[in-house]
């Protein structure tokens, strides 16, 4: 249900046998067509349904309503100020198609109505701006300035009634409109508004953006990729080369005996970075040779005779020949 608005109406109030009266009419029956209309034209749905809706709403919150003095709670409250009630509206129900309630006054309010010093009754009532039908009852006050038909009156400023004076002076300010502007006024300039940005929309849509200044999204992703991958490329490149250069680092020092293999592991760690690299190639280009090279992965090994098997040691044996002149004779059918 879209949120309701606010109005309120007045009706006047007649003292009885010198009190104020215990049971007011707090909203008339509805015409023909089933509205209730104000002097300024505006119309309210009042059929059954709102009756209901009305009655309803009452029962449920469980509340009495407060009857205040000049739609305080709506003016004064909610700035911090007292909003004393006058009295307390019991109970609800409908007359005849009005709204009529019960109504338990305080002395100083009673008083007033006794005196004639205030005279008429305005209730204030949340209605649907949509369909326009009244929703709930809010608060009830005493007024001077009836602004309706017959029994029917309406507060001449509604608009103050109708929402917080801190809300009201915040939405006036935002649409630049004069503080008492009405319902009418707001709407309207919110409408304006909402036509413009619209306006604005659909121009923004057609319009084509300029290179100089836009890429389309697709081609900026897929440079955003390009570049990354390249990104990742130097870094691997980087990191072969750096590895590659801590390989043979590590290599001549190991060869000019500057490390022993037992430390590779110990250096290799060491390189880990450039710094790590360029610190260890220092230590090698001062450090002493831990040991000599003995480069025995170079040197061949010594011509020595091979021992004579078993059955060679026999046929030497057979033969008469001495086990050198069988190798020799050996060495030279292979040769």
């Amino acid at each position: 249900m879209p949120k309701p608005n606010r109005v309120a109406f007045n009706t006047e109030l007649q003292p009885v046998d010198g009190k104020a009266p215990e049971w007011v009419e707090l909203i008339p029956a509805a015409d023909a067509e089933g509205m209730v209309v104000g002097r300024d034209g505006r119309r309210w749905l009042w059929d059954a349904q709102a009756q209901n809706a009305v009655l309803d709403a009452f029962a449920s919150r469980g509340l009495d309503i407060a009857l205040d003095w000049e739609h305080a709670t709506q003016r004064r409250a909610p700035n911090g100020e007292e909003a004393p009630a006058a009295a307390w509206v019991k109970s609800l129900e409908i007359r005849d198609g009005a709204l009529w309630g019960a109504t338990e006054w305080t002395p100083r309010g009673e008083t007033q109505v006794v005196n004639r010093e205030y005279k008429y009754l305005s209730p204030v009532f949340d209605y649907s701006p949509g369909t326009l039908r009244i929703a709930r009852m809010v608060t009830v006050g005493l007024v001077n300035t009836p602004n309706l038909r017959l029994q029917a009156l309406n507060s001449e400023e509604e608009t103050a009634m109708t929402r917080s004076t801190a809300l009201a002076a915040a939405i006036t300010g935002a649409l630049a409109l004069a503080a008492d502007a009405t319902d009418d006024a707001i709407a309207q300039a919110i409408n304006s508004l909402k036509q413009d940005k619209d306006t604005a929309t659909a121009a923004n849509a057609e319009q084509v953006p300029s290179l100089d200044r836009y890429v389309p999204r697709a081609d900026y992703d897929a440079q955003v990729t390009r570049a990354s991958n390249a990104e990742q490329a130097v870094k691997d490149r980087d990191a072969k080369d750096h590895t590659d250069a801590v390989d043979a680092a590590i290599r001549g020092a190991l060869e000019a005996g500057k490390i022993t293999p037992a430390t590779e592991a110990y250096h290799r760690a060491a390189c880990s970075d450039a710094d790590g690299l360029k610190r260890f190639q220092a230590f090698v280009g001062a450090a002493p040779a831990v040991g000599d090279g003995t480069n025995l992965d170079k040197r061949k090994p010594e011509d020595n005779a091979t021992a004579l098997n078993a059955e060679e040691l026999a046929v030497c044996e057979a033969t008469g020949l001495t086990p050198e002149d069988f190798a020799k004779q050996k060495a030279a059918a292979t040769a």
